[in-house]
């Protein structure tokens, strides 16, 4: 049984944290800025919003990895420290959950990677997989407990994450969300 599966039978509901885009924005992030890149720029300001939800009851954190794919990064010339600023995204949470005064699970954010796949856009599925595998094996290796899949509004986008997560773990739970 994994982690989140035992959690749940546990406490029958569990309690997840709220946005981060705007806690970093009442935090000093600018319009236009990269909220992943303050994984390695600010961790403390990313830290403190990862506590802020733990001591509002939270039982389960979201790393500040959204746009933590390449295809969003590369709109901050980020494109290249994918797994460096997950990972970090991960160490972050990681930080607050293990400091709680009661058990937090982190999960790992991967929000759509904002191209659209063939035909309607030139991303090919393999490419696809690649760009999550790559955003969770950053996640993975910081220490989340689950891989977040969010916001999504593509079933083949969400299959191809379901596919890169797999890659990077075999056993981790894996959440998906579409909008």
């Amino acid at each position: 049984m994994n982690k989140l599966t035992e959690y749940i039978q546990q406490e029958g509901v569990l309690v997840l944290d709220g946005a981060m885009g705007t806690q970093l924005f009442a935090r000093g992030l600018m319009s236009g800025g990269s909220p992943e890149e303050w994984n390695i720029t600010h961790p403390e300001r990313v830290q403190d919003v990862h506590r802020a939800y733990v001591e509002a009851g939270s039982q389960i954190i979201l790393t500040n990895s959204f746009g933590g794919t390449r295809y969003r990064l590369k709109l901050h010339n980020l494109q290249d420290r994918v797994i460096e600023l997950n990972r970090a995204a991960a160490q972050n949470a990681r930080a607050a959950a293990d400091a709680a005064d009661h058990r937090v699970l982190v999960a790992g954010s991967m929000g759509p990677t904002g191209e659209l796949l063939i035909p309607m856009g030139t991303m090919t599925y393999d490419e696809c997989c690649a760009a999550f595998a790559e955003q969770a094996q950053g996640l993975v290796e910081g220490g989340v407990d689950i891989l977040w899949i969010e916001t999504m509004s593509d079933l083949n986008e969400v299959k191809a994450a379901i596919e890169g997560a797999r890659q990077a773990s075999a056993d981790i739970p894996i959440s998906a969300t579409m909008s």
